[in-house]
């Protein structure tokens, strides 16, 4: 069964490019171009919820990465879900609120397809 990502990024063109990585790597892939959209979604999930990883930009229109995560690591539905941040929000404060607030792994933009996929491999390992 292929694992199911949850993929949250304001840029459609960030959103098809993460898209196209995963699904030509047997990815199942839903997105939500919000953070507010992230929760809908998570909410309609049958329960327990079967996503594997959220990889989610940190710069949002509705709220940043850091609330919607923080948002997730106190719901007991959400919590252990791990979480890769994939932004250009690049400095070492950054990195440090990103992990303090329960983000398995920071990506910065622009990235390769390898630093993707083997970030999406440390955080499901």
């Amino acid at each position: 069964m292929a694992k199911r990502i949850l993929n949250v990024d304001d840029d459609p063109m960030i959103r098809d490019l993460v898209r196209t990585i995963l699904e030509a790597s047997d990815y199942e892939v839903v997105s939500a171009d919000c953070g507010t959209k992230a929760i809908e979604v998570l909410e309609n999930e049958a329960r327990p919820i079967k996503f594997d990883c959220i990889i989610m930009d940190v710069q949002m229109p509705d709220m940043s990465g850091f609330d919607l995560l923080a948002r997730l690591k106190m719901h007991v539905d959400t919590q252990n879900i791990p979480v890769i941040m994939l932004t250009c929000q690049s400095s070492p404060d950054d990195f440090m609120t990103g992990y303090n607030t329960g983000a398995e792994y920071y990506i910065t933009k622009p990235f390769t397809r390898e630093q993707l996929l083997s970030g999406i491999d440390l955080a499901l390992s």
